[in-house]
């Protein structure tokens, strides 16, 4: 598998963790350096991102895959996924998103891991 396809299926085992509230893999697929920025302009650390999905604040039901980019730089790599994802989040209905998120990754012992994301639609 190349580097850029085990991104790939990096990003894809990152939605399954989130669906099926996996805190080992969520834990595992983020750096823990780890920020997300929502689309409000909200940050969230590695563990407030993963408490909120586990403690049903970010619910996230199903994710169609449409694009995902790669650009790489040694150990370091950008990724942006357009994905449709269906989910409820801070309280709010369930809808589904045409979400675009844009990750910074970093390789550390042989493993690529997320280090920074932004949260926009498409």
């Amino acid at each position: 598998m190349t580097e850029k396809e085990q991104i790939i299926q990096l990003y894809k085992e990152m939605y399954t963790a989130m669906i099926n509230k996996d805190r080992p893999e969520l834990e595992r697929v983020h750096d823990d350096s780890f920020v997300l920025v929502h689309m409000t302009g909200m940050r969230q650390t590695k563990d407030a991102y993963i408490t909120a999905i586990m403690d049903d604040t970010l619910n996230y039901y199903s994710a169609t895959h449409e694009e995902m980019q790669v650009e790489m730089n040694g150990d370091t790599a950008v990724l942006t996924g357009r994905s449709k994802v269906t989910a409820a989040v801070f309280g709010g209905g369930r809808h589904t998103w045409r979400l675009q998120l844009r990750f910074q990754l970093v390789k550390k012992n042989a493993e690529w891991k997320f280090t920074l994301a932004s949260a926009s639609t498409y």
